[in-house]
């Protein structure tokens, strides 16, 4: 009998470690799961291939069968005729997520734009970041330069300082695209909303509705410096006119919520509401084929059974049945009982209490 354990707990040290398997495709962060046959088509260092494959199946054949349902469907097509965000709620691990990355995938939106909330987050950390501290002590510096009688080296520009945030950078102007120069907007997931304190979600809507922001920092010396460049969230320069970022195409934006909290009428109206049900039989089978293949499907078919008849309400994610599916598989060689209390341990209901 096979011994699938890395630690032993026998406390005496070992290279076992180096016998550690490949990962889950979704926790490879080598990028090794994309390619040309990977969702996007990347190659192993294009970090927008990996993140793709990580969120929908690192096997592109399969990932075209994770076929939506009807309502999820038509939310996304109103929220691109809209140009609105689209709100969508429903328990952990049912896919709202991923739902930012398939749209992406499926109409070639290039990588997602991710801002995770907090409850510290406000609407400034997704617009920009400005470093205000780093710039004074370049000035502090050169003050100390010039003061030794050397000559201080020329002070950087303020866009150095500047960095646009998920939201800032969604809202850029869009760029003509090949081959027909159409702009095509940007996708933006702005994760568990929830989360955030009382004000994020009263402050999102003059930003939402208007497609546009300001950076005082810039606007002060717009007379002196009419244009400054500043870094994207993506890594990219680009060029501010007046301190003022306005966007051409709005972006898809995908605004996620687990229902812990209601959000004011203000906020709701600017949006399309979609509420994501766990998914159904077929959908299930097409997720766990495109994460592990159809062999893991077959052999993982009690497990998947036992998903499925959860009790009604009972919260269970579906990557922790990817979890498990992927564990019980590696330790095929152990008896029935330590694969049993392994499931049992991965597929604890998140609404259970210790």
């Amino acid at each position: 009998m096979s011994d699938w354990r890395i630690y032993r707990g026998a406390g005496v040290p070992h290279e076992g470690v180096r016998e550690l398997p490949e990962p889950p495709p979704w926790r490879d962060f080598t990028g090794a799961g994309t390619g040309p046959d990977s969702p996007g088509g990347a190659s192993g260092d294009d970090p927008e291939g990996a993140d793709t494959a990580r969120r929908l199946g690192a096997q592109r054949r399969l990932v075209e069968s994770l076929h939506p349902r009807p309502e999820e469907v038509e939310a996304v097509n109103a929220a691109l005729y809209l140009r609105r965000p689209l709100l969508v709620t429903g328990n952990p691990g049912t896919g709202k997520s991923t739902l930012a990355h398939a749209v992406a995938h499926e109409l070639g939106l290039g990588r997602v734009l991710r801002w995770p909330i907090v409850s510290r987050t406000t609407l400034h950390d997704g617009l920009y970041h400005y470093d205000a501290i780093g710039r004074l002590q370049d000035v502090q510096l050169d003050r100390a330069v010039a003061g030794d009688g050397s000559t201080p080296s020329a002070r950087p520009p303020i866009g150095s300082y500047l960095r646009l945030g998920p939201l800032g950078t969604a809202l850029l102007p869009a760029r003509p695209t090949e081959p027909d120069g159409v702009p095509l907007p940007r996708v933006l997931l702005v994760d568990e909303l929830d989360k955030s304190d009382i004000d994020l979600p009263s402050d999102l809507l003059n930003v939402l509705e208007d497609g546009e922001f300001t950076i005082p920092e810039l606007e002060r010396i717009a007379d002196r410096e009419p244009v400054t460049e500043v870094l994207t969230a993506d890594g990219d320069k680009v060029r501010i006119e007046g301190g003022r970022v306005r966007c051409t195409v709005f972006p898809f934006i995908v605004l996620t919520s687990n229902g812990e909290r209601d959000f004011p009428a203000a906020l709701l109206r600017r949006c399309i509401q979609l509420d994501l049900k766990p998914p159904g039989d077929e959908q299930l089978a097409a997720m766990v084929s495109a994460h592990l293949g159809e062999e893991a499907l077959e052999e993982g078919a009690e497990l998947v059974q036992r998903f499925l008849r959860r009790e009604p309400g009972q919260v269970i994610a579906t990557d922790q049945l990817l979890n498990a599916l992927f564990l019980t598989q590696r330790a095929s060689g152990v008896e029935r009982v330590t694969r049993d209390r392994l499931a049992e341990m991965l597929l604890r209901p998140l609404d259970r209490p210790r």
